[in-house]
């Protein structure tokens, strides 16, 4: 209904996050980008192991197959250094600007709320800003 906006900044806080962003910055597709978003948070906790980055980066281009993008396309955005940059810099601007320094952070209407929020309490404080 137009009701909310939902925006994903990048905020990745290693190697394997950052990754994990710019295999995401493949999929042009907004729609199709958060869906990938939310499968990536999913199964974080598989791919998101050992101190392997080439195992990780398959695991994580595993996922991004079934989100319409290619072995070949994944391999080309993980080696422009352009898109890491890009990635880096929102992260920096969203420490200066905003004052996060750990994830998730989400913001509501310029509050802020910090770590994990149950759903039946951010359901209610979406609700109430509606």
């Amino acid at each position: 209904k137009g009701l909310v906006r939902f925006e994903h900044h990048a905020f990745p806080l290693d190697l394997a996050a950052l990754n994990a962003e710019i295999i995401l910055s493949c999929q042009t597709n907004n729609d199709t980008r958060f869906k990938l978003l939310g499968e990536i948070y999913k199964k974080q906790k598989s791919w998101a192991i050992g101190s392997d980055i080439n195992k990780i980066n398959n695991l994580i281009k595993k996922i991004g197959l079934d989100f319409d993008l290619t072995e070949n396309r994944m391999n080309e955005c993980l080696k422009n250094s352009d898109a890491q940059d890009e990635i880096l810099n929102q992260r920096i601007e969203a420490q200066k600007n905003y004052k996060i320094e750990a994830t998730p952070t989400i913001f509501i209407n310029e509050k802020k709320y910090l770590g994990k929020v149950d759903y039946k309490s951010f359901k209610k404080v979406i609700e109430k800003n509606l």
